[in-house]
């Protein structure tokens, strides 16, 4: 399968990305092919087009499978099994933060939550146990505002985006304009 300049430069760009979101540059090469074609790709179509073997293919979409990323489909009256991605591009950024939550987020709140249990034995512990105890605030707090975001539609998290650039440029209007009041009168 010949591909264009353009999507040979993003499906090389994306597995350097994938190796960043958590799986090998391979993968990421074989998903970002996956996204930017309209139809199910073969095992053999993957390895011919990325210049990678059959072997490597079928462990990556085994990764890919279990990351819940694609789906295999079949075509009658043909053996091979067809390759395509799963669901909108907003379900695969809500499927890659979910993963990527359940392997980093989830085991480093319950380390965090263990250690909490535990009395502090100095005024070193009680200052690490304190630092502790705020990062784990903080990844719960970050961790409810996405699942509230994950429930959102797409229409309405794109809005909300829109929103949110809004709302930081008032709050800094917001900062400078109380900034020029509290200001000392020079006049007096």
């Amino acid at each position: 399968m010949d591909i264009s300049p353009s999507v040979q430069s993003f499906v090389f760009h994306f597995g350097e990305m994938g190796s960043r979101w958590g799986f090998n540059r391979t993968v990421g090469q074989m998903y970002a092919l996956l996204v930017v074609t309209e139809r199910p790709l073969s095992a053999n179509e993957l390895a011919e087009t990325l210049n990678i073997s059959r072997g490597n293919v079928s462990m990556g979409m085994k990764e890919l499978q279990s990351w819940r990323l694609v789906q295999v489909s079949h075509i009658p009256g043909d053996r091979k099994e067809y390759y395509r991605v799963t669901g909108s591009i907003w379900d695969m950024a809500n499927t890659i933060f979910e993963e990527r939550k359940k392997r980093e987020v989830d085991p480093t709140l319950s380390l965090l939550r263990d250690n909490l249990l535990e009395e502090p034995k100095d005024q070193e512990e009680a200052f690490a146990l304190e630092k502790m105890q705020e990062i784990h605030d903080l990844l719960e707090m970050l961790t409810q505002w996405s699942g509230e975001l994950q429930r959102l539609s797409p229409e309405k998290l794109s809005t909300l985006m829109k929103l949110g650039a809004g709302v930081s440029k008032m709050l800094s209007m917001k900062d400078q304009l109380f900034a020029k009041n509290n200001q000392p009168n020079s006049d007096s």
